[in-house]
């Protein structure tokens, strides 16, 4: 049986995905587990900050998170893939309008960290009826 060189990386690549994918974007306020190797020992440590940007795809697909480390912003690029990574933990969903959020980086203090939250779908839908309700109500 002959492969392309495609079907060939792709065959390839398979094997080396992430089985369980957190589902996040760009905006959104994440925690990252990473493993330090230090010696002989390995022990966890967490990177938490908001997903600025995410480029790539397939098995070289990385994301970048930012936070503010003692009024200096901080920014760490993670290959999703990598088996560095413990797991990914979203703490809440960012509603932006942007690919990259490279904006943020000449923001300081609480204005480089605010992203308006997304409303939930349940919420949305009672917002939406409420207005309806209270135009209804105005125009009789």
């Amino acid at each position: 049986m002959k492969l392309n060189k495609s079907a060939l990386f792709d065959k390839i690549e398979g094997e080396q995905f992430r089985k369980e994918l957190q589902n996040f974007s760009v905006g959104d306020s994440v925690r990252v587990h990473t493993k330090v190797v230090e010696g002989d020992k390995e022990r966890i440590q967490v990177f938490a900050g908001i997903v600025i940007g995410v480029k790539g795809r397939g098995l070289n697909l990385t994301f970048t998170v930012r936070r503010l480390s003692y009024g200096e912003g901080v920014e760490r690029i993670f290959p999703l893939h990598s088996p560095r990574i413990d797991k990914i933990e979203v703490e809440r969903h960012g509603d932006v309008r942007r690919a990259k959020l490279t904006y943020l980086r000449g923001r300081i203090g609480k204005g480089a960290m605010s992203i308006k939250d997304k409303e939930s779908p349940e919420a949305a839908a009672s917002s939406r009826t409420a207005r309806s309700a209270k135009g209804a109500a105005a125009a009789a």
